[in-house]
């Protein structure tokens, strides 16, 4: 088992209700730690999970979504 890796995503994000989907596709994942900063339209996830699949995951609340690599 690899550790878990923080990864930095920007999400364009303009709202409460844009975090408040961003949080909802994140806790379908289970066993993801986040953090949301909705100023700096930041998303910051630890988890062992492939970043392609937090990309795809991200994607689904119909964001545009680009990785800023690993924190």
């Amino acid at each position: 088992m690899c550790l878990p890796q923080k990864h930095e995503f920007e999400v364009a994000m303009t709202c409460e209700g844009c975090s408040g989907a961003v949080t909802r596709v994140l806790n379908k994942l289970g066993d993801v730690k986040f953090e949301i900063d909705l100023p700096k339209k930041l998303v910051w996830i630890e988890s062992d999970k492939d970043v392609d699949l937090l990309m795809e995951t991200l994607k689904k609340c119909g964001k545009e979504v680009k990785y800023n690599g690993t924190k």
